[in-house]
């Protein structure tokens, strides 16, 4: 799971957990990307990452600016569209969090071990 090049905090994150069931991979595939298409366009979009296991679980973390760009995503006509779909379709079960980012760290073991010599300015 790429990490999307984010912004320094604060911003805010939409996470959302599902299980999916066994039904209509190519349609919750062709949604999936539309949706990540979709979402690029909205304004304050910042990025987003997923993942999901052979279980059919998974998660994906959208971030956004703040929660007014949040909102505005929910209230998108094909997402909401798409999310019925999810309902009826796609999920056995599925949590929405959504939280603000007031810290991030990270690290990196290949940028440690890099034999590069750093840039310099």
């Amino acid at each position: 799971m790429p990490f999307p090049v984010l912004p320094r905090p604060p911003y805010c994150v939409a996470i959302f957990r599902s299980v999916r069931n066994a039904h209509d991979d190519a349609g919750y595939e062709h949604a999936s990307e539309r949706m990540f298409e979709l979402a690029r366009l909205q304004p304050g979009f910042l990025g987003m990452q997923s993942a999901r296991g052979e279980d059919g679980a998974g998660i994906t973390l959208s971030y956004w600016v703040d929660e007014d760009a949040i909102r505005a995503w929910r209230a998108q006509d094909e997402h909401g569209l798409v999310r019925e779909t999810g309902r009826r379709a796609w999920y056995t079960r599925y949590m929405l969090q959504i939280a603000r980012v007031e810290r991030s760290y990270s690290w990196d073991s290949v940028e440690e071990h890099s034999d590069a010599e750093p840039a310099t300015a």
